[in-house]
């Protein structure tokens, strides 16, 4: 008796208070997420929670589940159809924060299904090059990632991985033909960048590959 005054309460709260209804589910859905809960993710969108809901800050759950490299969310969020291109405040896609976090299974999942490799402004590959995920960058570049992709600042994926000092990504994007000599709107090379963050062997590197002293 007990169970079911509680689902006859449920039911009266859903037709007097919609709106209360309806952002619990939603909050519900974004906990889900972020804790991997996959049986949960799965029933609320087989009620027909929206899979492009977003959290305040503009995430969507494919974002998020991205981003943590949660693999089965990621499976679960890409069968009901999201937009897998959307951006969230600061213009990042879902495949620029895994390729960011280095989570190489859901960057292929992303690939496999459509995702947009090359964009205006920050690109997937930029985000690898940054943090040295050379595995993806590989993925990407397969993919026919912009090895020459430029930033609204003028920078470029070797930019990004000389400046962190990642020797093995300043080699794998060389050997894919990286502009070495590609400057800045301030005027800057990747040479000039290596240089004032003392970065010795990328310096030279560079300078090998037909860098300009």
């Amino acid at each position: 008796m007990k169970r079911r005054y509680g689902w006859t309460w449920a039911l009266v709260c859903a037709a007097l208070f919609p709106a209360a209804v309806a952002a619990g589910v939603y909050e519900d859905m974004i906990h889900a997420v972020r804790n991997g809960d996959e049986k949960t993710a799965a029933t609320l969108l087989k009620r027909g929670v929206d899979v492009d809901t977003v959290t305040p800050e503009g995430e969507s759950l494919l974002m998020l589940a991205a981003k943590e490299g949660k693999t089965g969310l990621v499976k679960i969020l890409l069968a009901a159809n999201p937009r897998i291109n959307a951006r969230n405040a600061h213009g990042e896609t879902a495949l620029m924060l895994a390729a960011l976090r280095g989570h190489r299974e859901v960057v292929r999942l992303l690939l496999e299904r459509g995702a947009e490799v090359n964009h205006p402004g920050w690109t997937p590959l930029m985000y690898a090059a940054v943090n040295n995920r050379v595995e993806i960058a590989r993925l990407l570049i397969a993919r026919n990632a912009d090895i020459n992709a430029v930033a609204e600042n003028g920078t470029t994926p070797l930019m990004m991985a000389a400046r962190e000092g990642h020797l093995q990504m300043v080699n794998l994007l060389l050997d894919h033909g990286a502009d070495v000599n590609h400057k800045t709107k301030f005027g800057y090379t990747a040479l000039e960048v290596a240089r004032e963050r003392g970065m010795r062997q990328i310096a030279e590197a560079l300078i090998k590959a037909g860098a300009e002293d």
